[in-house]
């Protein structure tokens, strides 16, 4: 019997030597964990399709403390996300999703809350209401983003600047806001010229709103109006940002969700 049986979401997986797979997953009670698929590559494979990138499943496994890699022994798969591949943009959402997942999450830290987030959002992926697949994928993939970051603990104040601590949203006295890479928060114009801030981007209060928003409401609950690679694009770039100067590495899948808006 194995020693442990954890519903899982496959995040990555490595070839290892000529039939084997080093697999990255996260499980929703033990976090992030790495393991041996032995014989995984092999057509009679008792691990099947289940391996397949950000696949739900139930993954058994053994676990020994004086190891790093746990040897894995079978998964069930409890919902594959096949359908999702064949489109361009879920399909491109899925491996922004699984990348930051990777680079943000630390080993053997149970994080049920991220767990849940990446169920939300793929299911978010899927056909509702006859709306296209890309206004689904840039709201799931901003949603993702933001909440990803805030789990971790580096979401910075948005509605007050990082400089002089003025509340940027003041209905008599509304300021712009601007980031710049490697700078934690926004600042205000004021701050902006002041600091002589270079390569730095506004964050509009129009995508202010909308995080304020998304930090209240299930990804469900939005509102599903008008959404393309324009909205929010500003925050998904803050967002990254905040993500790649954290984890101290460039994502290679954000560029490419961005790659059609220019950004």
């Amino acid at each position: 019997m194995p020693a442990r049986v954890s519903e899982a979401l496959i995040l990555r997986t490595y070839p290892l030597k000529e039939a084997d797979l080093i697999v990255s997953f996260l499980t929703r009670d033990q976090g992030k964990l790495r393991g041996v698929a032995k014989r995984a590559r092999r057509p009679k494979s008792p691990f099947g399709s289940g391996l397949e990138r950000l696949s739900h499943v139930r993954m058994a496994y053994f676990q020994r403390e004086t190891r790093e890699l746990v040897n894995l022994d079978s998964c069930e798969l409890i919902r594959s996300q096949f359908d999702l591949v064949s489109d361009y943009w879920p399909a491109l959402a899925l491996d922004f999703f699984a990348e930051v997942s990777e680079q943000l999450l630390p080993a053997a830290e149970p994080n049920e809350k991220f767990f849940r987030l990446l169920l939300a959002v793929l299911d978010h992926l899927r056909p509702a209401g006859g709306e296209q697949d890309a206004g689904r994928a840039w709201r799931a993939a901003t949603y993702f983003s933001l909440w990803a970051v805030r789990l971790a603990g580096w979401l910075p104040e948005l509605h007050a600047c990082l400089g002089c601590g003025c509340f940027l949203d003041d209905p008599e006295r509304p300021d712009r806001a601007f980031f710049s890479r490697g700078r934690a928060g926004l600042v205000c114009a004021h701050c902006r010229g002041a600091m002589s801030v270079g390569g730095s981007w506004e964050l509009s209060a129009a995508s202010r709103a909308i995080a304020a928003d998304m930090l209240v409401k299930p990804v469900a609950q939005l509102a599903k109006t008008n959404w393309d690679q324009a909205t929010a694009a500003d925050l998904r770039r803050f967002l990254v940002q905040q993500i790649e100067s954290h984890a101290e590495r460039r994502l290679t899948t954000a560029p490419m969700l961005e790659a059609a808006a220019g950004l």
